[in-house]
């Protein structure tokens, strides 16, 4: 029995010694970050910006893999199917990691329970931009027009059940206005349709609007966050345009699968919280439309459990389900 329990102590021991060595190298190869939404879209943005500055400090290309569909779940089911050591990653936001539970009724994960918080990586306003073919320049005219013509006017968003879907069902509440929704596969091809005048309005995040928006292809009216944006300084808020306390805004965080070694997490935490403390990054990450985060892994675990109460009862007040 003392042999083998020598024999059992030597393998757990140099079990021990394997993964500490190999945490301490981490990352050895490749790493890919799951982005669950098509290219182009904001969450696409920053997962690219964040890999390119990953793979400058820590030496290994960190790639990303755009899994699209079914509201960003599928992408996010492989994270969670993915092995625990790091070498997968997933750029998460309010809508995959908060929202979806609450409104898909057979949903096969928990990204709650089964993904590992890293850091919260920016946040994003949403912003409130209407078709050029569309006669209102603020959102007062925009709501005029929507109390006059109920039920005609059509808004856009980049799937079921994100902030910009919810945000517009926010403003049509806050707003006593009648507006119909028209879900599309990916921010891209929405603003297309908003671009030719298929569709009036839609709420988007700013960096997926931003290009179109400075084209002078659509009009923005407001940004839906409390305080104005440093990239759009000039254009108001919702709450200071009339629609009061009106406050909503995306956030894009980076997550592991759960059972990924904690060393792994804060050494990738401390990767991009120090890359968000240089003023090329923020700036890049600015010019986008983004306002830089940061912060801890505790900090990102507050703010899922915020953001779960605050979509939820935008969702009971909707009546929003997914079967």
């Amino acid at each position: 029995m003392r042999r083998i329990t020598a024999v059992l102590v030597a393998v757990a021991a140099a079990a021990c010694l394997g993964s500490a060595q190999a945490e301490s190298t981490y990352p050895s190869r490749p790493v890919r970050i799951i982005v669950p939404f098509p290219p182009g879209g904001a969450t696409d943005i920053v997962a690219r910006a964040v890999g390119e500055r990953l793979q400058a400090s820590l030496g290994q290309p960190f790639v990303v893999e755009n899994k699209a569909g079914a509201s960003g779940n599928i992408g996010m089911g492989e994270a969670v199917r993915a092995p625990a050591d790091g070498y997968t990653l997933v750029l998460g936001a309010p809508q995959t990691l908060t929202i979806n539970p609450q409104i898909f009724s057979n949903l096969p994960f928990d990204p709650q329970k089964e993904l590992a918080p890293i850091v919260v990586v920016a946040s994003v306003p949403n912003v409130l931009i209407v078709t050029n073919k569309l006669p209102v320049k603020t959102p007062q005219e925009l709501i005029a027009y929507a109390k006059q013509n109920p039920g005609k006017l059509n808004y856009g968003s980049s799937s079921i059940g994100g902030t910009p879907h919810l945000s517009a069902e926010m403003f049509k509440a806050m707003t006593d206005t009648s507006i119909v929704h028209v879900p599309y596969k990916g921010s891209a091809p929405a603003l297309q349709d908003l671009v030719g005048g298929q569709i009036e309005m839609m709420f988007d995040n700013l960096p997926a609007a931003l290009p179109q928006i400075r084209a002078g292809n659509l009009r923005a009216l407001a940004v839906t966050t409390m305080k104005r944006s440093s990239s759009t300084p000039d254009l108001p808020t919702l709450d200071e345009s009339g629609v009061k306390g009106f406050d909503s805004q995306g956030w894009f965080a980076l997550l592991a699968p759960a059972g990924t070694p904690q060393p792994i997490l804060e050494k990738l935490n401390a990767a991009v919280v120090a890359a968000l403390a240089t003023p090329e990054f923020r700036q890049r990450l600015e010019t986008v439309g983004a306002e830089p985060v940061g912060g801890s892994i505790d900090d990102f675990k507050q703010r899922i459990r915020q953001e779960t109460e605050r979509w939820g009862k935008v969702i009971k007040f909707a009546n929003i389900k997914v079967e």
